[in-house]
């Protein structure tokens, strides 16, 4: 048998009945390829549901559990009466689904708390080679180049959290200071516009620790206090990791707070 052609308007792949795995699954590999090649952009809208079924070779039902799927995994997103779009990483979804620092209130708003932005303040943009945990976390070579950056989390003007972020040199090149602290939007959404790489989930390890003389600095806390320290790699398609992340949270006021959900 021949290649499967490829639509040359929208770029998709038409599917062989007969390849590996139910079609849904190939279905959804192939708009997966599509968004991560980025024929589509982030907020770009996929052509119509019938267009779609129709290129792939596959019924609407098909297409539908495809992209169930891909919106689950927060890769594509359905707006009602418009159609279903590559997931942006803008503001609201961080906050959902990345940030997870709230004051105290022991379930006494019943979860009904409005969450805050943080308010976020560099204090430091350097540039490094990569340690022995960093390139662990990272799957790079030690020694490597890195980006490091110290940011201040405040809520309601109380500084809360340190984060330190590190980021291979070679996946982010031209990352600079000043385009990193003069970006409008999140630190996610920077990623995804100016360098092509959409977190899509990540993968965190919580500990129990004392405030060092850094993270005793960045929150004006004393040396020695107890904090809670949260060590994440966001993970982008393939679940390659694309950032190392350190969130060292002074819990005197403030939980780390996840909402658990089981998925249908």
């Amino acid at each position: 048998m021949g290649v499967n052609p490829t639509n040359p308007v929208h770029g998709l792949k038409q599917l062989a009945t007969s390849g590996p795995g139910p079609l849904y699954r190939q279905a959804r590999l192939e708009l997966q390829r599509l968004v991560e090649s980025g024929r589509y952009a982030p907020g770009d809208a996929l052509p119509s549901e019938s267009v779609v079924a129709a290129a792939l070779g596959v019924s609407i039902g098909t297409l539908r559990k495809a992209v169930d799927e891909l919106v689950h995994e927060h890769v594509l997103v359905r707006r009602q009466g418009k159609g279903t779009f590559v997931a942006l990483l803008n503001d609201d979804r961080f906050l959902f689904q990345f940030f997870h620092v709230e004051p105290r209130d022991d379930f006494g708003e019943g979860g009904l708390r409005e969450r805050e932005d943080p308010q976020v303040e560099c204090v430091a943009f350097v540039r490094g080679r990569a340690d022995e945990a960093e390139a662990a976390a990272l799957r790079i070579r030690p020694g490597d180049g890195v980006v490091r950056v110290d940011n201040r989390l405040s809520l309601s003007g109380r500084p809360v959290v340190h984060d330190r972020i590190v980021v291979a040199a070679q996946t982010f090149k031209g990352l600079s200071e000043k385009r990193f602290t003069e970006r409008p939007g999140t630190i996610y959404n920077l990623y995804q516009t100016d360098h092509g790489i959409t977190v899509l989930r990540a993968r965190e390890r919580a500990r129990a620790t004392a405030a060092g003389r850094e993270t005793a600095r960045i929150l004006g806390v004393a040396i020695g206090r107890p904090v809670l320290e949260v060590h994440r790699v966001a993970l982008t398609f393939g679940d390659k990791p694309v950032e190392y992340r350190v969130s060292t949270i002074n819990t005197a006021n403030h939980d780390y707070v996840s909402l658990l959900s089981k998925r249908a």
